[in-house]
């Protein structure tokens, strides 16, 4: 491990319980940063899971990370547990990120459950209390990632996360937010365990649960955001999926990747008959900006990837990059922001275009206008950031 990432680590892991006093503290300075943040305009850099190219996501310390990395907002991926708290899990089926398979005691708890349609077989937040799943630790979901952290790190709750984001916020002067996602609404509907309002109670605790506040909250659904509209200010961001990306670039819907699953779920033939791309289209995107600050599309909406007869190397390496779409350009014309998903390091993700080096992506997309980034490494997305800034001062004039 670098020196440098042991400086990080040692910096993250100095977490403290948050007192009214600190409490207040963090208050002002959180409204002094919120002015400083809304007379600068430049692409927002979203820790996607926390610091996940590093620790194993969705943990306190991956969070901290993030944030002495440079990121602004943190991303919390919010399942219920059985006893009705919010915790921050990729999905509800935790076996691929916690070590719930090495505890015999909650063995007889592995099943198969169906997610948006999706029969999957592990173990459910649902099947836990919270004071069960404090018992487990993470794990990272990435092998080619450092493992070495792995069973040490603790799973956190939103109210957990929150009181971190606020210190850190005190401590480096600037304004650092989170970005939950509620995961599959419907699914968590289904079970009684509805994401929703227990998210703006914890808000409303906080006193996070206005327009104004660090938050962005985000979804792959469409109902329960168009009913979130009518219950908060907080800004609210429509998730744009696809399942891949066929060999001309085209994007491909395969189930359950194809469409909201709430659409599905609805059985109306006018939302049967559309793919997550009606959301991208001019007429999707007025329906988006009637409930909605801004879209999440994934990035090959913008910048597809096509086949190359002469690409050589692992993944998406071998593939070339197509023109970019204009999106980006009539999200803004319909008053929508637009924060894309997702940026890594790793060589095998990176198109052939961008000579291995993830600055390469970085620059393309916030000079195509971008308003916001969802990176595993925000280290890399800040470093790039920087250079776009001091592009900008030495060649005002260029795009």
């Amino acid at each position: 491990m670098s020196q440098h990432l042991r400086k990080l680590l040692a910096l993250s892991a100095a977490l403290f319980i948050v007192t009214p006093g600190h409490a207040a503290d963090t208050d002002r300075a959180l409204e002094r940063a919120e002015r400083a943040e809304r007379r600068v305009q430049q692409p927002l850099v979203i820790g996607h899971r926390g610091a996940s190219g590093y620790l194993p996501e969705h943990t306190l310390e991956s969070y901290a990370l993030a944030i002495e990395l440079g990121a602004d907002y943190v991303e919390p991926d919010l399942v219920a547990t059985k006893d009705g708290h919010l915790i921050a899990r990729h999905e509800p089926n935790i076996v691929n990120t916690t070590d719930v398979a090495d505890h015999p005691e909650f063995a007889s708890r592995r099943r198969i459950a169906v997610v948006d349609g999706a029969p999957e077989e592990g173990f459910f937040a649902s099947d836990f209390t919270l004071a069960e799943i404090k018992t487990l630790r993470a794990k990272q979901a990435f092998g080619e990632r450092p493992q070495q952290f792995n069973g040490k790190l603790a799973i956190p709750t939103l109210q957990e996360i929150i009181a971190l984001v606020k210190r850190k916020t005190l401590e480096k002067g600037r304004v650092i937010g989170i970005y939950p996602e509620t995961k599959h609404p419907t699914y968590h509907q289904a079970l009684g365990l509805p994401l929703e309002g227990r998210l703006l109670k914890v808000l409303t605790q906080a006193g996070w649960n206005h327009r104004n506040a660090p938050v962005f909250i985000q979804s792959f659904e469409q109902g329960n955001l168009k009913a979130l509209s009518k219950l908060t200010s907080v800004r609210l961001i429509q998730l744009v999926d696809a399942n891949d990306v066929n060999p001309d670039g085209s994007l491909d819907f395969t189930a359950p990747f194809d469409r909201p699953y709430d659409w599905t779920a609805s059985g109306k033939p006018e939302l049967l008959a559309r793919t997550f791309a009606w959301l991208t289209t001019d007429e999707g995107l007025k329906d988006v900006a009637s409930y909605a600050y801004g879209i999440g599309p994934w990035k090959r909406y913008i910048v597809s990837t096509v086949a190359n007869p002469d690409g050589s190397g692992p993944g998406e390496a071998k593939l070339k990059l197509a023109e970019p779409t204009d999106l980006i350009q009539r999200a803004h014309a319909a008053g929508l922001k637009v924060h894309t998903w997702t940026f890594r390091n790793e060589q095998r993700r990176l198109a052939g275009d961008y000579a291995g080096n993830p600055i390469n992506e970085y620059l393309q997309f916030y000079q195509l206008g971008i308003d916001g980034v969802f990176s595993d490494f925000a280290d890399t997305a800040v470093v790039a950031r920087e250079m776009l800034k001091l592009q900008q001062r030495l060649d005002p004039q260029a795009d």
